[in-house]
């Protein structure tokens, strides 16, 4: 069985979570990883996605992120995320509404810079929008 470690999420706003926990499923930008207590300490940036939570009370819980970084140390897990909310707080006809504004931008931009930002808007939509079905 696995061992509890400290996990912290944080976001620029606040501390998302702060409590000990067996495991933490982390996307990294380089591929989707599990920490576990004792791992080798590593930083890694994150993409879009979901982070999954098993607190010692064994209930998941599901965060979506805008990216950012974690930090695994002898200590634990930093999740430095660009922006953190729970899967349940999403509004479905909200992330769908703002993804047709972005499209809408996307279509408008008049420079490289503008549609870039734009469709990294959509691609970040996207991954909270595919949060929600799962």
């Amino acid at each position: 069985m696995a061992e509890p470690f400290s996990f912290e999420l944080v976001s620029p706003e606040r501390l998302l979570f702060s409590e000990q926990v067996l495991a933490v499923v982390v996307p990294g930008t380089e591929g989707e990883f599990t920490v576990l207590k004792n791992m080798a300490p590593f930083m890694s940036t994150i993409k879009p996605g979901v982070i999954t939570v098993t607190p010692v009370s064994g209930t998941s819980q599901r965060y979506f992120i805008r990216g950012g970084f974690a930090d695994v140390s002898p200590t634990g897990l930093t999740i430095l995320a660009e922006q953190a909310v729970p899967v349940e707080s999403l509004d479905p006809n909200l992330i769908a509404t703002e993804i047709k504004n972005a499209e809408e931008d996307l279509a408008d931009a008049t420079d490289d810079e503008a549609k870039s930002a734009a469709a990294q808007k959509i691609a970040q939509l996207k991954e909270a929008q595919a949060a929600l079905a799962h």
